[in-house]
């Protein structure tokens, strides 16, 4: 990890911006607003927890990570940043699909569109930092041939939004049973 720089920050700014708009456009058009904000929360914070895990697990192999206070934050700010990309990531295909619940009718082709999507947009977000010098790879970094971006965040935007979203439509689910389950207790008291 090198020092911040400002352009290291416009990326996700763009990429925050586009979310609020899509979160507001896709709510106004959502049947069941209440379950979309639920997703979208539980989908954003699942994927900062998850992507804060794999940054840390990935840390040592980039130059100069250490496990202290300073590199756990750098960490921290980019979880923020992949929380923000896989909410992007959502939105989009919301509108494309037209399904704010999309991932309910998952497939092997749209299956196979995330994985891309995800594969590419870290590939092209890995070349953009190396090329700045925001952070270099240490040597037990496998990097993937022709683009030189390294295999770990390659894997983890491949891997990680489908795995949230998906575990976010169970927890949605869950949820959703229980509180059904719980009005449905409460009616027989009423």
């Amino acid at each position: 990890m090198k020092t911040l720089q400002p352009l290291l920050f416009l990326i996700p700014v763009v990429a925050l911006i586009l979310v609020v708009v899509f979160y507001f456009i896709i709510l106004k058009k959502a049947t069941d607003k209440t379950l979309f904000k639920r997703f979208t929360f539980i989908t954003l914070l699942l994927a900062f927890i998850l992507n804060f895990a794999w940054e840390i697990i990935q840390g040592p192999l980039y130059i100069g990570f250490t496990y202290s206070i300073s590199h756990i934050a750098f960490c921290g700010l980019a979880s923020v940043a992949d929380a923000i990309m896989v909410l992007l990531i959502y939105f989009v295909l919301t509108i494309i699909y037209k399904d704010p619940l999309w991932i309910k009718n998952i497939n092997l082709q749209r299956s196979l569109i995330l994985i891309l999507i995800g594969g590419i947009g870290a590939i092209l977000a890995e070349m953009r930092h190396l090329s700045l010098s925001n952070w270099s790879y240490a040597p037990a970094m496998p990097v993937l041939p022709f683009v030189n971006a390294g295999l770990s965040p390659v894997l983890q935007f491949m891997l990680l939004p489908g795995l949230i979203f998906y575990v976010s439509s169970i927890l949605l689910k869950n949820r959703k049973s229980r509180t059904t389950e719980a009005q449905n207790n409460t009616k027989l008291f009423f």
